[in-house]
């Protein structure tokens, strides 16, 4: 297959797309693009995160990954109404995958959640993130179910996507995997409100907690289908529409991501770790992934004791669309592992992954506690998954600063980042920077390492503040019209503080022109325009 596309970051397109060179050992998985950077790099789109030596050319600076932090509301929903408490079996109130959403359309959060286990699924909405309401929906009278499913089908995974530039009539996408009396599958939807869907049809053969996400840089939507190698794994599909993604033939998916040695049992358990869900979305200038990184135990163990598997959520970073950068293989959001907390285990991230709350980036998610079930540990209802390991669906909150995933750090003393080689459109250039203490001041230079006046560090105005976008500025110099398309380096000099990001804006507003995940309060789409 080929298909060569213009890099919005300067990373070329293989020759063969997409790649397929994945094994189904435990050798930690390449990223071809942080061996290989462009000459140049373009960062027209979004604010440049510090994540990875994309964009490092020399650093001096310490670089800190950072974890979200449980929101004080949190859990922001549990089970309460008939169809969660699923008759006493496995309440559940919360995202398994599913999706939280910001609609500009009518300013409301939304959420699609699974109520009650392998029973519903539903939608809240709120105005402020924390307190959701169930609207009384037409779909199944007296609930706010959006999917009246058949009499002996049972859902089980599912996400949904709000597609902000498709037709109104399928504004809305979803997928659903069903189990029934004489099999398994899934199946896709589409709506214009989130509400009425219309299905779409099965998608080709996959694996329960499959999913899917569009990946704009690439403008391609992407399955992300479980498989199984010996242990949970992921295979990759992608096509510009959204049916045609969900159908393929098995030549079609190719093997894609895995947990590796890197990735350490848990103490407590034991088992090798495996990648039990990858969702994705785009989070300013790369793709954000939320790995469910599983840990055990095993389904008939967990049976037995009543308990839930444990799962916590990784992030990997991809700036090509299909390899993934996981520096950090601690927890982003970990389960709590304490028997009678409401997040004792089993967390799913909610599609969408991340929304922009003014200076805060809030993650949704759904985790079980094992609680609340008229099931004693070891006993099954009507079917193998009702007993209580799944009960007690909760859903919670966590938040992180914006950009705040990675933060490049300096002491009291001085330290110093020169990025590689870039090339930009813009004027104004912008940081998110927390040295309220220290000092920050950056010059540009040529690829020759020589200052271009008037942008020299003597002639730069100082930083010292908190701010998550702050303008810099040089003594007498409007704006960097001068250098736009000219192949520059910027170079940061840092003391007593945290650097996150940088970009160069086209507006004095500092739009990133960017990606902000499943948008936010005041924004009018998913780009920072």
């Amino acid at each position: 297959m080929t298909d060569r596309e213009s890099p919005y970051n300067g990373i070329e397109t293989p020759a063969v797309w997409p790649p397929q060179h994945i094994e189904t050992d435990s050798a930690p998985l390449a990223v071809p693009y942080l061996n290989n950077s462009p000459p140049v790099i373009p960062i027209d789109t979004g604010r440049q995160l510090f994540v990875d030596d994309f964009l490092i050319e020399h650093s001096t600076l310490r670089r800190i990954y950072h974890s979200a932090k449980s929101h004080q509301a949190s859990p922001v929903l549990v089970p309460e109404t008939e169809l969660e408490c699923n008759r006493g079996h496995c309440p559940v109130a919360a995202p398994f995958n599913d999706g939280v959403w910001y609609d500009p359309a009518d300013n409301r959060f939304k959420m699609w959640y699974h109520a009650g286990w392998f029973d519903g699924t539903a939608m809240a909405t709120s105005t402020d993130g924390l307190n959701w309401e169930r609207p009384e929906l037409d779909v199944i009278p007296g609930t706010n179910a959006v999917i009246a499913p058949g009499a002996s089908y049972r859902r089980d995974g599912g996400l949904v996507w709000l597609d902000q530039q498709a037709k109104p009539e399928t504004r809305f996408k979803m997928f659903l995997y069903f189990r029934w009396s004489q099999g398994q599958s899934g199946f896709i939807y589409t709506s214009p409100d989130g509400i009425h869907w219309n299905q779409r049809g099965q998608t080709s053969r996959c694996g329960d907690n499959s999913s899917f996400f569009y990946n704009p840089f690439r403008q391609r939507f992407v399955f992300s289908i479980r498989e199984s190698w010996s242990y949970r794994a992921r295979a990759y599909r992608e096509a510009a529409e959204f049916e045609q993604a969900a159908r393929w033939e098995d030549q079609q998916q190719v093997k894609w991501a895995r947990t590796d040695r890197s990735d350490r049992p848990d103490p407590l358990v034991g088992d090798r770790p495996q990648l039990y869900d990858l969702n994705a979305v785009a989070y300013e200038s790369i793709l954000l992934g939320g790995l469910g990184v599983f840990y055990g135990p095993q389904n008939p163990v967990c049976v037995r004791i009543g308990r839930p598997k444990i799962i916590d959520l990784q992030l990997g970073f991809s700036r090509d669309g299909f390899h993934w950068h996981r520096p950090d293989r601690s927890a982003f959001i970990a389960c709590s592992r304490r028997w009678g907390d409401w997040n004792y285990g089993y967390i799913h991230a909610a599609g969408g992954l991340c929304l922009v709350v003014g200076d805060e980036l809030w993650f949704y998610y759904g985790t079980f506690s094992g609680q609340r079930s008229s099931l004693k540990p070891g006993e099954t209802g009507s079917f193998e998954q009702d007993n209580a390991m799944y009960a007690g669906g909760n859903t919670g909150l966590a938040t992180l600063r914006r950009d705040g995933f990675a933060s490049m750090e300096a002491n009291a003393k001085d330290g110093f980042l020169t990025t590689r080689p870039v090339v930009f459109g813009g004027k104004f250039l912008y940081v998110n920077i927390d040295n309220p203490k220290g000092m920050l001041k950056v010059e540009i230079l040529d690829p020759q390492g020589q200052v271009i006046q008037p942008f020299s560090a003597e002639n730069c105005q100082p930083v010292q503040t908190n701010r998550v976008k702050t303008r810099i500025n040089w003594q007498g110099v409007e704006d960097l019209s001068s250098l736009i398309d000219r192949p520059v380096q910027f170079r940061f000099s840092l003391c007593s503080g945290r650097l996150y990001s940088f970009w160069v804006s086209p507006s004095a507003s500092g739009a990133s022109r960017g990606f902000l995940g499943a948008g936010g309060p005041g924004l009018s789409g998913v780009v920072d325009l």
